[in-house]
């Protein structure tokens, strides 16, 4: 499976956050999309994710379900924790497998695998920064999509959350899957960079 970019530009307010970018990313293995506030690396996720129109260029996905658009394939964790307040940790995840459709994992053991079994019970609302950031993460694992786009996805999380999830994530490439991941920060994998221009 190979996803590419080519020629992409991206408008948003009238403004061109970027043009004429190309990118790269196979089957089992990690894009780092880095470079300044403002640059476009949310952009970049959100055109692939199919939230932003494209304005010019291409993406193409060689080898996925030629059943299935790029979108229903992926997996978009932004900044945003999305959940409801009043919904406990396993009902919010209930929630989002059966709105992702598909064949789905256990709720229980995605909980056990963020470190949330503790908090199954309790209303989403209740939880700390990193542990609404490992809630979503263990959507991330509720229903399988092989291309995980993920927007700063080890914010809130303190370093024994990080090195959770980047065990979860070398599970995810080890069998075939693929991530692109607009980051600040180390992911604790093996990653290329794509580099992205912009303002300071």
């Amino acid at each position: 499976m190979r996803l590419s970019g080519r020629g992409l530009r991206c408008v948003r307010g009238g403004r061109e956050v970027f043009s004429g970018l190309d990118f790269d990313a196979e089957a089992g293995s990690a894009l780092a999309v880095v470079g300044p506030n403002g640059a476009g690396k949310t952009s970049l996720l959100r055109l692939i994710a199919g939230l932003l129109a494209i304005e010019g260029g291409s993406i193409a996905l060689a080898g996925g379900d030629a059943e299935l658009t790029l979108p229903e394939q992926s997996h978009y964790l932004g900044h945003s924790d999305a959940m409801k307040p009043a919904l406990t940790v396993t009902e919010n995840l209930a929630f989002w497998a059966e709105f992702l459709g598909g064949a789905s994992a256990d709720p229980a053991e995605c909980i056990a695998a963020v470190g949330l079994s503790h908090a199954a019970a309790l209303s989403a609302g209740f939880l700390s920064a990193g542990q609404r950031r490992r809630l979503s993460i263990a959507r991330l694992l509720a229903v399988h999509r092989p291309i995980w786009l993920l927007d700063e996805p080890t914010s809130a999380l303190d370093m024994a959350s990080q090195r959770i999830f980047a065990g979860l994530m070398t599970m995810h490439l080890a069998g075939g899957g693929m991530i692109i991941a607009a980051t600040h920060a180390p992911l604790g994998i093996k990653a290329r960079e794509l580099r992205i221009g912009g303002p300071s």
